[in-house]
Formats: C-alpha cells, sequence, structure tokens
C-alpha cells in the first residue's frame, strides 16, 4: 500500500524550513536590579544613606544599559526614584526632629513645676 504523499513532506511539497537558532535576549543589567532593590529596603526602613546609594547605582546602571545594550532601564529608573525618595523622606524626618528639639530646648518651660506645693 503505497501513501499518497510522503509524511515527512508537507502537503505542498516544499521541505520544512531547518530550525533556526534564536538570539539570546539582552541580559539584564545587575547594578539596576540591585539598584532597585537597595532603594526598596531602603525606603523601607526610612534609611537615608541606602537610599543615595540605590539612587547613585541606578544612574551607574542606567549609563550602563546605554553603553551595553543590556535590559533593566526601567529597574535602573525605578532605583533612582525610589532612592531619592527614600533620602528626601529621611532629610525631611531629620529636620523635623532637630526643628523639634531646637523648640523644645529653647521654648521649653521647665519652670512648670510648682516647688510650693504643700504635699500635706
Amino acid at each position: 500500500m503505497t501513501y499518497p504523499y510522503d509524511p515527512q513532506q508537507p502537503v505542498s511539497g516544499q521541505p520544512y524550513p531547518p530550525y533556526g537558532y534564536y538570539a539570546a535576549p539582552p541580559r539584564t543589567n545587575g547594578l539596576a536590579i540591585a539598584s532597585m532593590i537597595v532603594s526598596i529596603v531602603a525606603i523601607a526602613f526610612c534609611a537615608g544613606l541606602p537610599g543615595i546609594v540605590g539612587a547613585i547605582m541606578g544612574h551607574v546602571a542606567k549609563r550602563q544599559v546605554k553603553e551595553r545594550g543590556e535590559q533593566g532601564d526601567g529597574f535602573a529608573l525605578a532605583g533612582i526614584i525610589i532612592g531619592w525618595i527614600s533620602f528626601g523622606i529621611f532629610l525631611l524626618i531629620v529636620v523635623v526632629y532637630a526643628v523639634l528639639i531646637y523648640i523644645g530646648i529653647n521654648y521649653g518651660d521647665s519652670s512648670s513645676y510648682d516647688d510650693d506645693y504643700d504635699w500635706d
């Protein structure tokens, strides 16, 4: 018994195209990922120094992504934004504490005690 077509060939008579190798997608920049992680940790713990570190790492990663053709531009941008916001919140907290301490030292009324109170 003969088959009307060869099972190895497509019905149209054309051979299947050979399997091609696809180029691997560009790598994601590790510094961009680290920048985002450090910045998120900084904002989660209201720490100032890690926020600056994350933002600077994001700026460096953004330049590397552009130069090397890697992926991770969004991670770097997120690290920059979150890092500077974290540092800004930290500075705001420091300023508020400094103002409260200044007010407490200079305008606090330490004479609110009544030393002449009769305890009898």
